[in-house]
């Protein structure tokens, strides 16, 4: 699928302006992340697109590392961002 705009009485610069703002708000939202921010398994589902359940089946099999304070589940960001870095390295290693 293509998209087609069309832009009109706007220069070359005007253009490059526009898009740097855009991709500098965008960006501005993941420089805030905290990494130690503590996720629930709902959190974390949202983010990797999954279901809450196999987020508990990831905590389960010792896939993803997380933490227990009194009866809730949390994921910590850092560790979430690690564990998902193992899953990309393992993805493409050869045996």
């Amino acid at each position: 699928m293509t998209h087609v705009i069309q832009l009109q009485n706007v220069s070359k610069a005007e253009l490059f302006e526009h898009l740097e703002n855009i991709i500098d708000k965008k960006l501005a939202v993941l420089a805030n992340v905290d990494e130690n921010e503590k996720l629930s398994i709902k959190d974390v589902s949202e983010e990797l697109g999954v279901a809450e359940l196999t987020v508990h089946n990831y905590i389960k099999k010792g896939i993803l590392p997380a933490v227990k304070i009194g009866r809730r589940v949390f994921v910590v960001r850092s560790s979430l961002n690690e564990a998902l870095k193992e899953v990309k390295s393992l993805k493409y290693k050869r045996y």
